[in-house]
């Protein structure tokens, strides 16, 4: 069930990435590609994911057991990104929107990877935007490189013509992790807020059976 589940999120995008699954062993995010990274997602060749402390929008401390009971979908991302991180979070919260009440099972959070810049005052601003139960997290940057490791996110500063240019390149799924914390899944950039609601049902619903 669980492999159908991860081959079922990661369908869309994961066909092309799955000749890549030879040795990861020892090698970081940042040294991977992101064929390699979406194939140990896809078909969960490495653990995913692991505990965090971190602090949230309205710079109290949270982690990751004070979502435990519900599923979560984390993304991680920037407050400047000008692109992916905008229309992903739509996504995002029109998933939560179509859920309807069911959404208080799911946690949506938002983890920045540029912490340096993304504090709390920053983030309340920026999550604002896009869903009123959306949790923005920051850290310290060792933190942040921490839990971006456990999760296989890549992600390194740009190097633009003019600094006032600087920008982040970074994975952008959207990891579904379980009640329990473990890891689910993952959509692929880009999917629909249709496509998670028609993924997330059958896994709240599974959990009102228990």
């Amino acid at each position: 069930m669980r492999a159908r589940l991860v081959l079922a999120l990661g369908f869309a995008a994961g066909i092309a990435a799955a000749a890549g699954g030879w040795l990861y062993a020892g090698r970081e995010p940042a040294q991977r590609s992101a064929a390699e990274l979406m194939d140990i997602l896809m078909w969960n060749r490495e653990p995913v994911g692991g505990p965090f402390t971190l602090i949230d929008h309205d710079s109290m401390p949270r982690s990751d057991a004070d979502f435990r009971g519900r599923l979560m979908l984390i993304y991680f991302g920037f407050t400047y990104c000008s692109d992916v991180c905008p229309t992903d979070l739509q996504s995002i919260a029109g998933a939560m929107d179509k859920l309807g009440p069911a959404a208080e099972s799911v946690q949506p959070l938002f983890i920045t990877v540029d912490p340096e810049k993304d504090r709390p005052e920053q983030l309340k601003d920026y999550v604002r935007l896009f869903h009123p139960r959306l949790v923005g997290l920051t850290g310290e940057p060792r933190q942040i490189r921490k839990l971006t490791s456990a999760y296989k996110v890549y992600y390194a500063q740009t190097q633009p013509s003019k600094p006032t240019d600087r920008g982040i390149d970074h994975t952008g799924y959207m990891y579904l992790m379980g009640r329990d914390g473990r890891y689910l899944g993952f959509f692929p950039p880009g999917t629909s807020a249709d496509r998670m609601v028609e993924i997330i049902q059958p896994q709240l619903a599974a959990l009102s059976a228990r």
